[in-house]
């Protein structure tokens, strides 16, 4: 979780992601920060982030990101 949250200050800084639950609903990432960041997320946990899975729900939270990366893994 720490690593993810560095890529998310890298990419766009000023945002507590540790507490904040609405980063897509509030438009604090938009799109020009998330095709920053799902290739980040790629290379950092190897995993590959699908259409299916680039959906508010999955974007909205360091925790949700984190959720997606960790069952990404499992698979």
């Amino acid at each position: 979780m720490k690593q993810l949250l560095e890529i998310l200050n890298e990419i766009n800084p000023g945002i507590d992601y540790e507490t904040e639950t609405g980063l897509i609903d509030e438009s604090l990432l938009d799109s020009f920060s998330l095709l920053s960041l799902i290739p980040e997320l790629e290379d950092a946990f190897q995993v590959e982030i699908t259409p299916a899975e680039m959906i508010p729900a999955n974007f909205n939270s360091a925790t949700a990101i984190w959720n997606m990366i960790v069952s990404l893994k499992e698979d």
